[in-house]
């Protein structure tokens, strides 16, 4: 008998009871479910297909709860929007820190961009697909790719040749080079088992080919 007390009593002293969760960690675990559920769903359908009643049934709550959550479907779209640009805002953002050259940046952002849409390929098919569907999800979207493009312009400042270039001019390049990634996106999302080296590498190509003009540029 005392060998049963001594092994609770070492039992209870080496582990901790877990922690309660707290209401508002409840409310945002039903929040991600209710952005995971509607990802699951959108991989091969519009997001304007895409119901209340089937989003909540999928995250395991009442139609009625889902607006604890969020104010309306909309909403939850621009939702998903900014959980997939933000994180890679960030991600490119590190990568541009250290390159000092410009091929140091492209390559450095190419690698980014193929490890970031291959760990996230549904919600990358979900931006490029609502990309031009109009409403708040296309508008959601062009204002990311506005910021992205924006990060990219400051980054470009510190680049001896960019310097003395003009806001307006360097928001131009980082627009160039934005569309790049765009379209590089678009087609890792649509390759064939053992393409991405190719694509990746035709992405350097054309990133290079943008940056030839930069010496030759004169800023307004």
């Amino acid at each position: 008998m005392s060998n049963a007390v001594d092994s609770r009593t070492l039992m209870d002293v080496s582990e901790d009871p877990p922690a309660p969760v707290t209401r508002q960690e409840r409310k945002l675990r039903t929040r991600q479910a209710l952005l995971d559920t509607a990802l699951d769903l959108l991989a091969d359908r519009p997001f304007a297909t895409l119901s209340l009643r089937e989003v909540a049934k999928g995250a395991g709550i009442v139609p009625t709860a889902f607006y604890r959550h969020f104010a309306s479907m909309e909403e939850l779209g621009v939702a998903l929007v900014e959980e997939a640009t933000r994180t890679l805002r960030g991600m490119m953002r590190s990568a541009r820190t250290d390159p000092d050259t410009y091929q140091g940046m492209i390559s450095a952002s190419v690698v980014t961009v193929h490890r970031f849409v291959r760990a996230n390929e549904d919600h990358f098919r979900f931006l490029t697909r609502e990309r031009y569907g109009g409403g708040p999800l296309a508008k959601a979207i062009g204002v990311e790719l506005r910021l992205f493009s924006g990060d990219l312009a400051i980054d470009l400042a510190r680049f001896a040749p960019l310097r003395s270039w003009s806001t307006e001019d360097l928001h131009m390049l980082a627009d160039l080079i934005v569309s790049v990634m765009l379209t590089t996106i678009v087609e890792l999302l649509e390759a064939r088992p053992g393409e991405d080296e190719k694509i990746t590498g035709t992405a350097e190509k054309r990133l290079r080919l943008v940056l030839l003009g930069v010496p030759h540029w004169k800023s307004a």
